[in-house]
């Protein structure tokens, strides 16, 4: 049976348990780091944005735009992964104000390091609990979102 909204009368959104399961599912995974001795996710995920970025560095607003992530306290942030050396902030050329993150050699170390353990969470705690056909089907919608959202964005550019 499918609850109905008291608004519109239709089926109820699955945003509840998107963000609920997301929100679960970052807690684990950050607890599984965390018992590894290693960094919290927001980490891994700064340095995997900026592993894959041309030369290997981003504009902080593009970093904050590309992440996954919170995109909360990236100066803060920031400051920590370059603190750890992890990453080192470079002069823009372009714009002597601006500045780049970017990863060093002993971030994409530590982002190797992390990726075993988080990869496991993925797959324990989502991967394990659906089929390959809930897994197609889950990449199908979210592909559709994202091409409409990425949709709304150029056009009000």
């Amino acid at each position: 049976m499918t609850r109905k909204t008291k608004e519109s009368g239709k089926s109820e959104s699955a945003w509840p348990a998107l963000i609920t399961t997301h929100r679960r599912l970052v807690d684990r995974m950050e607890a599984e780091l965390a018992g590894a001795g290693l960094p919290e996710l927001t980490w891994y995920d700064v340095l995997w944005t900026l592993e894959r970025a041309p030369d290997g560095g981003l504009r902080l607003s593009e970093l904050a735009r590309d992440i996954v992530l919170s995109r909360r306290n990236i100066p803060r942030l920031v400051d920590r992964l370059e603190l750890a050396g992890l990453i080192r902030r470079e002069r823009s050329d372009e714009d002597r104000r601006g500045y780049f993150a970017v990863i060093t050699p002993k971030g994409l170390a530590m982002r190797r390091r992390m990726w075993p353990v988080y990869s496991r969470a993925i797959a324990t705690h989502f991967d394990g609990h659906l089929t390959a056909a809930e897994h197609a089907a889950l990449r199908a919608v979210f592909a559709r979102v994202l091409i409409a959202l990425r949709a709304q964005e150029l056009e009000s550019s």
